[in-house]
């Protein structure tokens, strides 16, 4: 339907009112990326008509800050006008100076993504200006950063959108006031890229906004036609893909309250600031501590005004460190410093001069450091953008189990900042997709929102990821290779996890063959025996304090329990999915494997001294991984699965023990990390009952003031890392025992757990519609209430007996 342009004018202004409002509230950017059309099949497959642009002084693979620019005039703002964004290495999309979109999503250059963006709603009648900021951080990029050359595409859907197509009608300016740091002030191993540098005196302040440009724009260079993957003939390295993400969240948020002041005399107590401006005299050196009171993902702003040449340091810290370099109690302060990832900025002198780094922070403690020259400066303001996926939390849990509000929710808030554009191992340290840490990551996912799209993601880069020789690498996207062999079978894993919970068996049977480079890999490195022989790389099992380097130990021909089970479980997982979408011959041939494999581990690695599994046929030492993962994958007989866990954890880490008549040798106890496997070992022999008994360590960490769940028991370098948010799912998936019984969710099987409870309320999201379960305690007896979604079946399974359940509501009475 036509309309004049003054009512067009008037719908565009509702919209833009509608839109500030949602950016406000963080919901503008998810919405819109939910409302994405397809990609115009003129441009799939095809070479595109915008151009790859860059500075045409600047190297190409050199660092550097770059301000690309355009105006388009409008009679009337359409409904819409989609456009496809991508920069190399990144980039922040501005329309009339506002904030508009981010990316690309992180990928290799065979799989560039894009992000389709709909500029309508910040668009008005007249002229616009499309800006965008993009950099490269060369050699101070993100380990997971992978890179061709600097540049900037935008190409419009369709011919409605074509004015903003880049090429020599768009203009580009070097930005030399801004700058990676070298020294990143962290301590530890770290890759999430650098500190950053702003100088105010130099800075363009007007890049994005209307009106006449700065000197220093220029035409820029043409590097190559933009063409989608599959294209015939691309001049360029980035094969385009598009990005099938929804925006990240964009929600204001608040960087923290002063706890701490110095170098501020006279003042009456500790100032008000962020909440209210602060007046810093000339030639001073005054210090800012902010407690954010939990740690949060988000980008920093920091305002002042004044000040002309005056220094600030600002530093982000997930803790606090004494002088010993311990982090202790997250909340203390007194006698503590602050160290980490540090941004460092000159004012300019002008009013309201909004300084913020190009990457989000991590923290929960931010010191600001100031230095003033002869003026005085002004901090006007601190704010932050909350940053993070868009998960819709749609699970929960209600209970007489200790502090289960504050375990929920400490757990959720871990997943979360875990959770971007790619799962994160950690958002602090080193924000990298390591299979180990996603698998897990994922299933949470599944359990608490339903939503699969970022595991979809990370099976696909994962996959991406694999070499010549046919393994996976160990985390992707990353521009700098490693591999953990252990971790391509995990990834086997993961892709049975997301049948059985996602209705997409198109993914799957896309993926399986795939699986079989992983799975030869290993069958091609199996001894005669069937163990595993001695592999190359880095075989990560766990930080367990027996382990060197977090590897298993392995005689000199090899012969790791643990490395064999894990071998084990992949074949299982790879020989149900290979009898559905693949070769039942190699399903076959999958489990002949396995029965050599489990045969040989209990001829060579059972100690029948100490019942238990050996690390190795030489049985010199012992480990809880193994076990677990004997007992979980029933490599152990059946009858031996629950005294082998009552050893373990009957088991001391500095001396032997005795248990029923036997000794129990020294065990170092597992980390966080394999806790998770654990919980899947005492719900298979059937003692689910014992899993609330195995939060203390997450109750440690809460006496500990975290406020998100740590990487390793202290000491620990990380405090967020999401395999340590294992709970979440347990407590939904063990404790109120709700569960896929099929693949695709299509039937539910749900075995709750709920000795030492008087009352549990649960809800898990189904793609049908919510699972309900209510379970009370009375008179010695408990009652069960489920509400499944319609067309959902399944059963209830209580002290052996099988329930059969409906969809719609029920009531059962349990003995």
């Amino acid at each position: 339907m036509a309309c004049s342009p003054a009512v067009s004018d008037t719908l565009a202004a509702m919209r833009r009112t509608i839109a500030i409002a949602l950016l406000l509230s963080g919901g503008l950017f998810s919405a819109l990326a939910e409302q994405a059309p397809p990609l115009n099949p003129a441009l799939q497959a095809a070479t595109w008509p915008a151009y790859w642009i860059a500075s045409p002084a600047a190297p190409a693979k050199g660092p550097g800050v770059f301000y690309f620019r355009t105006e388009i005039n409008l009679e009337a703002v359409p409904m819409h006008y989609w456009v496809h964004v991508s920069a190399d290495n990144r980039y922040v999309l501005h329309v009339n100076g506002n904030y508009a979109a981010e990316g690309p999503a992180r990928g290799d250059l065979f799989h560039w993504r894009f992000e389709t963006v709909d500029l309508a709603p910040l668009l008005h009648s007249g002229e616009n200006v499309v800006a965008a900021v993009v950099w490269n951080f060369d050699e101070q990029a993100p380990v997971a950063q992978m890179s061709n050359r600097t540049g900037f595409l935008m190409q419009g859907d369709t011919a409605v959108e074509a004015a903003v197509n880049t090429g020599p009608q768009w203009h580009v300016r070097e930005e030399p006031g801004r700058a990676a740091l070298e020294n990143n002030g962290a301590e530890g191993y770290y890759g999430a890229g650098p500190g950053e540098s702003i100088d105010g005196r130099v800075l363009d302040w007007t890049w994005d906004l209307p009106g006449e440009r700065n000197a220093g724009w220029v035409t820029p260079k043409i590097v190559g036609r933009a063409a989608t993957r599959g294209a015939q003939d691309a001049d360029n390295n980035w094969e385009l893909v598009q990005d099938e993400l929804p925006a990240m969240e964009h929600r204001l948020t608040d960087a923290g309250t002063v706890v701490r002041a110095e170098g501020l005399p006279g003042a009456d107590g500790l100032p008000q600031f962020p909440a209210a401006p602060l007046e810093i005299s000339p030639n001073t050196h005054a210090t800012l501590l902010l407690d954010h009171r939990v740690l949060q993902t988000a980008y920093p702003e920091l305002t002042v005004s004044g000040g002309a040449n005056a220094t600030i340091a600002v530093t982000f810290s997930e803790a606090l460190y004494d002088a010993q370099g311990q982090k202790g109690n997250r909340n203390e302060i007194e006698g503590r410093h602050i160290q980490g990832i540090t941004d460092r900025f000159v004012a300019g002198g002008g009013d309201h001069e909004t300084f913020a780094p190009l990457w989000w922070r991590t923290w929960r403690y931010v010191q600001i450091d100031v230095k003033t020259g002869a003026e005085p400066l002004r901090l006007e303001g601190m704010r932050a953008w909350f940053t993070a996926y868009p998960f819709d939390e749609k699970a929960s849990i209600r209970g007489d189990i200790p502090q289960l509000e504050a375990l929920w929710k400490t757990g959720w808030r871990t997943a979360r900042l875990c959770a971007h554009e790619t799962y994160m191992d950690c958002p602090y340290w080193e924000q990298l997709q390591y299979v180990g840490d996603t698998r897990i990551q994922a299933l949470i996912s599944y359990a608490v929102t339903g939503d699969a799209r970022l595991a979809k993601q990370a099976i696909e880069n994962i996959d991406d990821s694999r070499v010549p020789e046919g393994i996976t690498q160990s985390r992707y996207p990353s521009g700098l290779p490693q591999f953990i062999p252990p971790f391509s079978l995990l990834w086997v894993g993961m892709l049975h996890d997301y049948w059985m919970y996602v209705d997409d068996e198109a993914l799957v049977r896309e993926t399986v063959p795939h699986t079989r480079t992983v799975i030869d890999w290993f069958a091609a490195r199996l001894r005669p025996d069937g163990l595993l022989g001695k592999l190359p790389w880095w075989d990560f099992g766990d930080w367990t304090a027996d382990y060197k380097d977090g590897v298993p130990p392995q005689d000199a021909d090899g012969g790791s329990a643990l490395l064999t089970l894990q071998f084990v479980e992949a074949l299982r997982d790879a020989a149900e999915m290979e009898a559905r979408f693949g070769s039942q011959e190699r399903a076959a041939q999958y489990r002949a494997i396995m029965q050599k494999a489990a045969a040989a581990l209990n001829r060579e690695n059972w100690d029948p001294q100490y019942g238990l599994y050996a690390d190795t046929p030489a049985r010199k030492t012992f480990s809880w991984e193994a076990n677990i993962l004997a007992v979980w994958l029933d490599v152990a007989p059946r009858a031996e699965q629950q005294a082998i866990l009552r050893r373990l954890l009957a088991s001391k880490p500095d001396a032997e023990t005795t248990l029923d008549g036997k000794t129990v040798p020294a065990l170092s106890t597992p980390t966080y990390y394999f806790r998770f496997y654990l919980a899947r070992a005492l719900e298979h022999a059937g003692m689910g009952d014992l899993y609330l008994q195995q939060l203390q360590p997450w109750y440690a960490m809460l006496q500990l003031g975290l406020s998100t769940w740590a990487e390793q028991p202290e000491p620990t370098r990380s405090d967020c890392h999401a395999w340590s948010a294992s709970p979440n799912y347990d407590l939904l998936t063990l404790v109120a025992g709700i569960a896929p019984d099929a693949p695709g969710f299509r039937r539910v099987r749900i075995a709750p757990h709920l000795r030492g409870l008087h009352e549990l309320d649960a809800t898990m999201p189904h793609a049908g519609g919510a699972i309900h379960t209510v379970y009370e305690l009375k008179g010695g007896r408990w009652s069960a209430e489920v509400s499944l979604p319609a067309g959902l079946n399944g059963e209830l399974v209580w002290t052996g007996r099988s329930y059969p359940l409906h969809g719609g509501q029920q009531t059962l009475q349990l003995p």
